[in-house]
């Protein structure tokens, strides 16, 4: 080691600057929920000041395990994921794991089974944000927390972290109900969050006493599919004057078969998405969307993760998050109101 080189700072030295013993740190890095908010913060900040790295290495030997969470997603495309992940990191990172990511669609497409290549891996856990095929989670042995509102099968005893998807699209089809719309159609595709979503918008159109108009079931959930099932919304229903997509995704799709129609937002049509994903902020589409919260959702997803690692006995862990609406510039009252 050079003269001028300082040692690199050690779980001991964290302990003494914070006033806590090893074990707690070692607790604080696990992201243990057993920690009081004093001693945590104490541990975080002797963390930062002294520039404490976990050694990865020496934590994998001590534990028998990988400190590696395999992370299976629908799409790369789909910015919902985003935020998803961003809060996954923010609890595993400081507790010494590292989120290894996979797409169900590209590597279906390349004839790879993901969840045999994070098994190869020896992964600690699974974080399951995807609907993998029948089958395919069955005799998997790590943990498993599904993140979202599934259609699984052979993850029945898995903790589960969600939105409450159903809540939400009803609280964005009774938005348009109170700004006078009743014509309302609903753009679905085929995944767990797609079947909750639709039946929280039919549910509120009965309640008001409305037919509902669903297009997309057999359908995707991409920018493409969004289009396509407006298309067919806007071609067999007349008189439509508000939509609730499955996404904000789907939302942009609808937006370009308004557009092609001659139809503008919201002055004709209201829109709303769902995810409240970054691009529903963006100034240029500004749209109303329900926030599902994505972060909180992963970062919660992390927390069950570690503590069923901390203890694989307990009873499976349910956790729904309560959405809510964010009003944009995309949705206005209807023009007869």
């Amino acid at each position: 080691m050079p003269a001028d080189a300082s040692p690199r700072p050690t779980i001991y030295d964290v302990a003494q600057r914070a006033g806590v013993s090893k074990s707690l740190v070692s607790l604080v890095l696990r992201g243990s929920p057993h920690v009081s908010e004093a001693r945590r913060e104490a541990v975080e900040a002797a963390i930062e000041e002294l520039g404490y790295r976990p050694s990865r290495a020496a934590a994998a030997l001590a534990s028998q395990r990988t400190r590696t969470v395999g992370v299976l997603i629908d799409d790369f495309h789909n910015p919902w994921f985003v935020e998803l992940l961003a809060g996954l990191r923010s609890v595993l990172d400081p507790a010494g794991y590292t989120a290894s990511v996979a797409d169900l669609q590209l590597d279906a497409a390349s004839g790879r089974n993901p969840v045999d290549g994070f098994l190869a891996q020896h992964v600690d856990a699974l974080v399951v944000a995807a609907e993998p095929a029948p089958g395919a989670l069955d005799g998997v042995g790590a943990p498993i927390v599904v993140a979202g509102t599934r259609e699984l099968g052979g993850a029945q005893d898995a903790d589960i972290v969600a939105g409450d998807d159903e809540l939400g699209a009803r609280l964005a089809t009774e938005h348009l109900i109170g700004l006078g719309h009743r014509r309302i159609g609903h753009l679905t595709g085929r995944s767990g969050p797609g079947a909750h979503r639709r039946r929280g918008y039919e549910a509120a159109m009965a309640a008001a006493g409305l037919a509902p108009a669903v297009t997309g079931e057999d359908g995707g959930t991409s920018e493409e599919d969004g289009y396509a099932a407006a298309c067919d919304l806007l071609d067999g229903t007349a008189g439509v004057t508000a939509i609730v997509a499955g996404n904000d995704v789907m939302a942009v799709g609808a937006l370009a078969a308004l557009r092609e129609r001659g139809l503008s937002v919201p002055a004709e049509v209201s829109l709303v998405g769902h995810d409240d994903s970054p691009l529903a902020a963006y100034r240029y589409l500004q749209l109303t969307s329900v926030d599902g919260h994505s972060r909180e959702v992963g970062a919660a997803a992390a927390r069950a993760l570690l503590s069923r690692l901390d203890h694989p006995d307990a009873p499976p862990h349910r956790e729904l998050l309560a959405p809510e609406l964010v009003v944009r510039a995309s949705t206005a009252p209807a023009a007869s109101v």
